[in-house]
């Protein structure tokens, strides 16, 4: 988020003023992925001519057009495939809803080879509008900051909040440091994964000791790739500051200041620097999804979660649906990994069943855990789900997911954690297994079964020491 209002300050910062509100969602502007809308407010204050503070929010919008509906294409090659997009573009002017102008926005790739517009404008629209008012409670909460303390006390707060994340993270690289030189003569980690395509994520943190700062080196990770798994590169930044904020020994809120005792060098042209136009709508829920596996391999930190949100969409031209589902966690040096959960980049909710079916043709035939697929060891890793939809009417379903080549990794001697599945089961009595990456029709009657990754153990396999139930009932069927 940072990286997106910092680039809204130096484009467009000289002309904002007050009543004016942005919109972007370009990687290259410090987006994420399309879908992703960024809206960003400046924060006016009586006797100052500029901004003295922004409020931001970014909100996962189901459909902005693009090839298929939810505008996450699994087999789209360039950023234009999947959906509308802008650098910059002001979506209030001067207290004025663009509503006239965003529309064409979101309907404009509807005019590029097989590509359709926003499917659920209304509720891109209505969605837009929400995000406006959120940012104007932030500017109410902000301005009753500065009225009660002072500008110049409330910024010298936002600074110390940073600041005190600086030192949060520093003293966590400090006794890491310490540790590794002792055991090993070097304060260096080491860590690689691979993408189910064998695209290699390769890490090497090189750490100073004494002043508690690091340096996070992905050379070596895979280059560019023609499809969608390609990462934007502050991504990767946000993935390394989640990270750290986890393995602090403080309690901090997140923000910036847990990376300034950090530099990160990234390849250029690699998936994790990828050029402007690549596609990139799998590497935002995916990719980034390894860069914190691998880092928490390098850290010894916990095995390998689901490492996939199971990215599923479904439509037609009419609508888009779009939903993450859950899988295992990892388990750690002292605790079991969590069944049924999304973990890292992600935290979203699903779709009730009640509302799921009636709004969509669908129908969920079942949603339950996967008994016995987290990875067995000291501590087990936790079990990921399985999810039946049974279509109701001819549509289009996509999928994007990952570990259904690699597994997650156990750490310690832990065991992996199985693989992921997905299998179309035809009306007709046809079985097939698609893959990770899929874009297929289905009729009536179809129901598409997902298994979801577990999560790898942790520790020696033999050790039965605090065995879960749930695994233990699993060893004996």
């Amino acid at each position: 988020m940072q990286y997106s209002v910092q680039w809204q300050m130096h484009s467009s910062g000289q002309d904002l003023k007050k009543g004016d509100v942005l919109l972007s969602n370009h990687p290259a502007a410090g987006g994420s992925h399309l879908p992703d809308l960024t809206v960003i407010t400046p924060v006016f204050y009586p006797g100052y001519d500029r901004p003295v503070f922004f409020v931001a929010n970014r909100g996962h919008h189901a459909d902005i057009g693009g090839k298929t509906p939810g505008s996450m294409p699994p087999d789209s090659k360039y950023l234009w495939e999947e959906g509308m997009y802008v650098k910059s573009f002001k979506l209030v002017n001067d207290g004025i809803f663009q509503e006239e102008e965003v529309t064409k926005l979101l309907m404009a790739p509807g005019k590029l080879p097989g590509c359709s517009g926003s499917r659920n404008l209304h509720n891109n629209i209505s969605d837009l509008r929400a995000q406006v008012a959120a940012n104007q409670k932030g500017i109410s909460l902000v301005t009753e900051l500065i009225n009660s303390y002072g500008l110049e006390t409330v910024q010298a707060y936002m600074g110390h909040i940073q600041e005190n994340a600086e030192v949060a993270v520093q003293d966590l690289l400090k006794i890491i440091g310490t540790k590794i030189q002792a055991e090993t003569g070097e304060a260096v980690l080491w860590a690689e994964d691979k993408l189910d395509d064998g695209s290699p994520i390769v890490l090497k943190v090189t750490i100073n000791k004494e002043n508690g700062s690091a340096l996070f080196d992905f050379s070596g990770s895979g280059d560019q790739v023609p499809f969608n798994l390609n990462t934007p590169r502050h991504v990767t930044y946000s993935a390394v500051l989640y990270c750290l904020r986890c393995m602090v020994g403080h309690d901090i809120p997140l923000n910036q200041g847990c990376l300034k005792p950090i530099q990160i060098k990234i390849p250029p042209g690699s998936l994790l620097d990828p050029s402007d136009d690549a596609a990139v709508i799998g590497g935002n829920v995916l990719t980034c999804q390894r860069v914190v596996d691998v880092i928490f391999k390098a850290f010894s930190t916990c095995a390998a979660s689901q490492g996939c949100m199971n990215n599923t969409t479904f439509g037609d031209d009419s609508f888009g649906y779009y939903e993450t589902v859950a899988g295992g966690a990892g388990a750690g040096p002292t605790w079991h990994g969590r069944s049924g959960i999304h973990t890292h980049m992600t935290n979203t909710r699903i779709t009730d069943p009640e509302i799921l079916e009636r709004r969509y043709p669908v129908v969920l035939k079942q949603f339950s855990l996967n008994r016995g697929t987290g990875g067995r060891g000291s501590f087990f890793g936790g079990d990921g789900v399985i999810r039946e939809l049974k279509f109701r009417r001819s549509l289009i379903l996509c999928l994007l997911t990952e570990r259904r080549v690699y597994s997650p990794y156990g750490l310690n001697g832990g065991e992996p954690g199985r693989k992921g599945r997905n299998i179309i089961y035809r009306h007709n009595g046809s079985e097939e297994n698609l893959g990770g990456k899929f874009k297929t029709p289905v009729s009536a009657g179809d129901i598409f079964h997902l298994e979801t990754p577990g999560g790898g153990g942790y520790g020696n396999v033999n050790d039965d020491v605090g065995i879960p139930s749930s695994a233990k009932r699993a060893r004996t069927l």
